[in-house]
């Protein structure tokens, strides 16, 4: 019995969720409706809603529409149709977003296993936009070179028109005809600009927050599979940012105190002259808590540019003291340092500990010795045993984990950034 293209789509997905290469996808496959019109000329997405044409998905051979299923999931994933909105050529827009995804999903299956770009069943040409000159660019770039080229549109939706003679594969935005001097290329699929700009603010970032979701569990689910992730997902999941500097805004952005104006004690300067004005009240930092996890996985050099970075910030936030706790199943070691101490509290602590993981055990603790900091700074692995990041409730002050080598840790309280 010949399956329905809904049949299909729907087979495509599970197939390509058990893929170790694919499964990156699993959740964005699921964010947004999925729909199949006669009237869609191809595929085509606003950023969350995936609408398939019946009469191209019939025309695929399996393989081509996972390809083609694969293509709309990562203009999902990469959020195309918000990030990129704000290009005034939005035929030439297209066309860059394509050729970027394009490469990818070909450098993921090369020998056409799961996935293979689909080709016209006439000609045998290729439907998508392929060019190796664009490896290793992302849409602006590429999109600024095909300005460059003259590949422009004079409207600010161009709808292309040229040598696709079924039309197969065309954006339809409407504006105005594309001028370009090598005829229309042969794209895979449609862009739904104006479906995207009907979302809401508030639509748009419940978006931003179920593919960043989808995205971190198809991440770790891809490594338990040994699966592959494009490095533009990795660069998205887990943005480059200098720990150290992270790490000093946090703190100084937890601890800020600065000067208040109080009436309780008039200013001097101006009391000679008879004119009564408040003085200023300096607040600075009172506590900082620290817990070093170490259980095994946090060795000698992580935990020396840890602290040493911790006096450099000490410097400058001049806090009254820091509680630093060693950990692993439970507090194992703790240390107070205030005044003079802190400039030597590198060479002073006595790391304690060795057993399991299970940072629950800092928040307990602190609660129980009536500990409360202005901010708490985890250094940790992220892998963890019993309650995943513990019970932080009863303390107001912010978290910050400070993570060594594990790019999938997603923190359930406070903010997380990757030391490398």
């Amino acid at each position: 019995m010949k399956l329905t293209a809904e049949q299909r789509i729907e087979r495509a997905h599970v197939r390509l969720m058990q893929n170790p290469d694919f499964c990156l996808f699993s959740g964005v496959f699921m964010v947004g409706k999925v729909t199949v019109s006669e009237k869609c000329k191809s595929a085509r997405t606003n950023g969350r809603d995936v609408e398939y044409g019946r009469a191209f998905v019939d025309m695929l051979t399996d393989k081509q529409l996972a390809f083609l299923v694969v293509h709309e999931a990562m203009h999902k994933a990469y959020r195309h149709m918000t990030v990129w909105k704000h290009l005034p050529d939005k035929q030439v827009a297209n066309w860059a977003m394509d050729y970027v995804i394009n490469l990818q999903i070909r450098d993921t299956d090369p020998s056409e296993t799961e996935v293979a770009m689909p080709r016209d069943p006439q000609t045998g040409k290729l439907i998508g936009l392929l060019d190796e000159k664009y490896r290793g660019m992302d849409t602006k770039q590429v999109y600024d070179l095909l300005i460059e080229e003259g590949k422009g549109g004079e409207g600010d939706e161009g709808e292309c028109e040229g040598d696709g003679s079924d039309g197969i594969g065309h954006s339809s935005s409407g504006g105005g005809q594309t001028d370009k001097p090598s005829g229309c290329p042969d794209q895979l699929d449609e862009h739904d600009w104006e479906g995207a700009r009907e979302l809401t603010q508030v639509e748009v970032e419940e978006l931003e927050r179920e593919i960043d979701s989808a995205l971190r569990e198809g991440s770790m689910l891809a490594g338990k599979m040994k699966g592959k992730v494009p490095r533009g997902i990795e660069e998205i999941l887990h943005p480059k940012v200098d720990w150290r500097e992270a790490l000093r805004e946090f703190i100084k952005t937890a601890t800020r105190g600065g000067d208040q104006s109080t009436w309780r004690r008039p200013n001097r300067r101006y009391l000679a002259s008879g004119i009564i004005m408040p003085s200023a009240e300096t607040h600075r930092a009172e506590c900082i808590a620290i817990g070093i996890d170490t259980s095994g996985s946090i060795g000698g050099p992580e935990l020396g540019r840890f602290l040493g970075e911790m006096k450099s910030i000490c410097d400058e936030v001049a806090p009254e003291k820091i509680e630093l706790m060693y950990w692993d199943s439970h507090v194992a070691g703790h240390e107070t340092y205030s005044g003079g101490e802190l400039q030597n509290i590198a060479s002073l602590t006595q790391p304690k500990g060795g057993g399991g993981t299970e940072p629950a055990c800092v928040p307990a603790y602190m609660q129980k010795m009536h500990i409360t900091p202005q901010c708490t700074v985890m250094l940790t692995d992220g892998y963890f045993y019993g309650d995943g990041c513990g019970d932080w409730s009863s303390s107001n002050a912010p978290v910050l984990w400070c993570v060594v080598g594990n790019k999938n840790f997603v923190p359930t309280v406070g903010q997380s950034v990757l030391v490398e």
